[in-house]
């Protein structure tokens, strides 16, 4: 029998050296920990990377932010530069600028649009229904962030609508134009609107002298847009020059007074007056009737032209020293030569008569002119004919600009396509038309002894003086010296003896002229033009007075309404001017 092994029983297991072997569970939970660990340093390692990288984006863009929040807070602001003023002769004020505030609101900050608007309203006084209807619509858009409250209001009431506290609610200066003198000169001024930019007249010719150059600075502001806190620079405005005219206020004003009674009286459409130096070509006043108040301009549209240049009219008889000037010169006729005039001409399919009825009489060059003859106008014009005619009508400045550059100046309209007839109505001044500051020229060129001199109406911009106005010969001085002649009798004993003056030789003559149909050929039988342009002290002649009055009702005639207004605005312009007799 075999012996039992030693020790007795079954062998240990775990080889030779009695150990037991590590389980294979145990190994795979520690290479799961590991696994874990590993993960959660990777865990840190990206979070740390994140806050790191967030750390240095917020670094970077810090300065751009603070760049972004500066831009926010700063602002341009415009600095509007002080208009230039426009004043008379002799430095008067008529038109200036004035402080004001402008007084603006943001809808969307405010909680009762309609309580905002009336109290608004009440502290700026703004009583118009339409104008308190617009304030509300303004503000009650809920989506605007700006609104005019009210524009260039006097600063006393912004202060009010200030004082209420309502959000949003501001006000920043500007100034107004303002026209002291309220109608004097108003067509001649013009006006500014309301941004202060030129729209009319003296105002929008000379806009770019009196609007001076605007500046601007621009400023830190605190975080609600309300305070400046400082500002980073600043341009600051240029002042607009002032423009002096030469028209003479006093002047201007009685020239007004004078004419507006005019249109009353004579139940008129409108009047121009216009009163001029002949040796200077200063224009001492430029009137128009209906008057407007400047500092209404734009409520009569109609009204608001300066038609002493920008109407054309027919301007009737007051043209016949125009034909006998052309005759005249070229030695056609003299002064004495007399003319066989029946009481109707017939010239190709037209027949002229006198103003009023008459015989046959026997009238000299100086007769035709003094008693206004038509008959005698048209003989003269025949034997000038067509092309000597319209020679001396261009000479005389007829059917071109002034020079004097006022907006809207229209040259007048000289026929060139003439028909048979129409030397028997040009000469009489009849199918041709004239501006008023085209006629005043022309006379006052008879006055300066044959020189025609360039209206003026600026004597001054800025510290720019203007010279003398340009001049040259059109008649010879022993023409003017017989047209003169002619026209004094015309006053002292023919149509113009309503416009003599005590203790003044006056010279002038008159016009009354058929209105053009408006709708098509011929001349209305009941609207007419009635002008007389007067000339004074005859002898030596320093101002020359142009009235036309715009369909007279109650007289027709120009010695009836004009030749009277001439009297009045020259009587005074006399003694203002201290011009002895």
């Amino acid at each position: 029998m075999a012996p039992a092994s030693r020790g007795g029983g079954r062998p240990r297991q775990g080889g030779p050296t009695g150990r037991r072997p590590v389980s294979r569970r145990g190994g795979a939970g520690r290479e799961t920990l590991d696994r874990r660990i590993r993960l959660l340093r990777m865990v840190f390692v990206i979070a740390f990377v994140a806050v790191g990288g967030r750390a240095i984006a917020l670094a970077s863009t810090s300065s751009n932010l603070t760049a972004i929040a500066l831009r926010q807070q700063m602002k341009q602001v415009d600095l509007p530069a002080h208009r230039g003023a426009i004043v008379d002769r002799s430095g008067q004020q008529l038109a200036i600028g004035q402080p004001a505030q402008t007084v603006y609101a943001t809808p969307y900050l405010l909680k009762s649009p309609r309580a905002a608007a009336d109290r608004l309203a009440r502290a700026l006084q703004i009583r118009d229904k339409r104008a308190r209807h617009s304030l509300l619509v303004a503000l009650s858009d809920p989506k605007s962030g700006f609104a005019y409250v009210a524009r260039k209001v006097d600063p006393q009431l912004a202060a009010k609508a200030l004082a209420l506290k309502l959000p949003g609610v501001g006000a920043y200066a500007e100034e107004k134009r303002v026209y002291p003198m309220q109608k004097v000169a108003a067509q001649v001024l013009g006006f500014a609107g309301t941004d202060n930019k030129g729209l009319a007249g003296i105002e929008l010719q000379y806009d770019k002298e009196l609007a001076g150059t605007p500046g601007s600075e621009l400023i830190v502001r605190d975080p609600s847009g309300k305070l400046a806190l400082k500002t980073l620079q600043a341009t600051q405005p240029s002042p607009g020059q002032d423009v002096r005219l030469t028209i003479d206020r006093d002047i201007e004003y009685a020239a007004e007074r004078v004419i507006d009674e005019t249109v009353r009286a004579f139940q008129a459409k409108g009047a121009v007056a216009i009163v001029m130096n002949p040796k200077t070509g200063e224009i001492y006043a430029m009137t128009n009737a209906p008057l407007v108040n400047s500092n209404n301009f734009g409520a009569d549209p109609a009204a608001d032209r300066n038609r002493a240049v920008t109407d054309a009219f027919e301007p009737g008889s007051i043209f016949k020293t125009v034909t006998i000037a052309g005759a005249l010169s070229e030695k056609l006729v003299a002064p004495t030569t007399k003319f066989t005039l029946p009481p109707t001409i017939r010239v190709a399919d037209r027949v002229i008569h006198e103003s009023h009825p008459r015989g046959t009489v026997i009238y000299s060059v100086h007769d035709i002119l003094v008693y206004s003859s038509n008959i005698g106008a048209v003989t003269i014009g025949e034997k000038l004919g067509k092309d000597r005619l319209l020679k001396w009508i261009n000479a005389f400045g007829f059917g071109a600009k002034t020079g004097i550059t006022f907006p809207g100046e229209v040259t007048g309209s000289v026929p060139q396509a003439w028909s048979g007839s129409t030397i028997g109505n040009v000469p009489m001044g009849q199918g041709i038309s004239v501006t008023p500051l085209q006629m005043a020229q022309a006379y006052a060129t008879v006055a300066n002894g044959g020189v025609m001199v360039q209206p003026q109406l600026v004597a001054q911009v800025g510290t720019h003086v203007m010279g003398p106005s340009p001049q040259h010969r059109v008649i010879s001085a022993k023409v003017a010296r017989q047209l003169m002649a002619m026209l004094e009798d015309v006053v002292r004993e023919g149509t113009g003896i309503g416009a003599q003056i005590p203790g003044y030789e006056v010279a002038g003559k008159t016009g009354t002229a058929n209105k053009p149909l408006a709708n098509g050929p011929g001349y209305s039988k009941t609207a007419y033009m009635a002008s007389f342009c007067g000339i004074v002290p005859a002898k030596d002649p320093q101002l020359v007075v142009l009235v036309v009055v715009d369909e007279p009702r109650t007289a027709i005639w120009g010695a009836a309404s004009a030749a009277p207004a001439v009297k009045a605005i020259a009587t005074f312009a006399l003694q203002h001017l201290e011009i002895a007799p």
